[in-house]
């Protein structure tokens, strides 16, 4: 209690987000082993392409710069600008998601602001509930805070929840708001989704 009281008055009042909450249930201790493992992982957010992988490469690079330009207005700051969207893609691509729907469901729960709290306690970027940290990681839940910790957490939540539903994204998406079978949030992440697109893909 003591080192969230310390965190707001260091940042000021706690920029309340919009998301709902995702609902603590049961893992099987299988599931609970690889989403532990998952979290674990340490490896730099900085791609890295093999000397072969040339269009691969520029097709990033393409990305990237295109991405720091429509989310200037979010964050000016060019080198933190930059790290997020290494992280995102990076973070994404490994739990095998679209960037532009990490994008898209980030600007939705939390509207990029990295210390955004909900009302039902969801922190970061990708607003994910404390528990999880209990659940698969090492229960220090200020470590959502932190940018990589925190889409890390995310996106694996995301596919872990991906995978239950069967691939459906709409269901999935849901569960990742705790509101599962109601469409108001998944389409609002598809919404916002379509911004982060490249031209040619929407």
């Amino acid at each position: 209690m003591k080192r969230r009281v310390l965190l707001l008055g260091l940042l000021g009042a706690p920029l309340l987000a919009r998301a709902g909450a995702q609902v603590e249930e049961p893992l099987a201790d299988a599931i609970r082993s690889a989403l532990s493992a998952s979290i674990a992982q340490s490896a730099p957010p900085r791609p890295k392409f093999e000397a072969h992988q040339v269009d691969a490469r520029m097709a990033y690079l393409r990305w990237l710069g295109e991405m720091s330009e429509r989310l200037k207005k979010r964050k000016t700051e060019t080198q933190i600008r930059i790290e997020f969207l290494e992280t995102v893609w990076y973070e994404a691509k490994r739990a095998g998601l679209e960037p532009s729907l990490v994008l898209g469901l980030v600007q939705v729960e939390s509207g990029f602001r990295k210390y955004a709290i909900s009302v039902a306690g969801a922190r970061g970027y990708m607003q994910v509930m404390p528990f999880w940290t209990r659940a698969i990681g090492d229960g220090d839940a200020s470590r959502l805070f932190h940018m990589q910790t925190n889409l890390r957490f995310g996106c694996v939540i995301l596919r872990h929840y991906l995978d239950i539903e069967k691939g459906d994204l709409f269901l999935a998406l849901g569960r990742y708001n705790g509101s599962r079978g109601r469409a108001e949030y998944p389409n609002a992440v598809f919404a916002a989704r379509r911004q982060w697109l490249l031209p040619g893909e929407r």
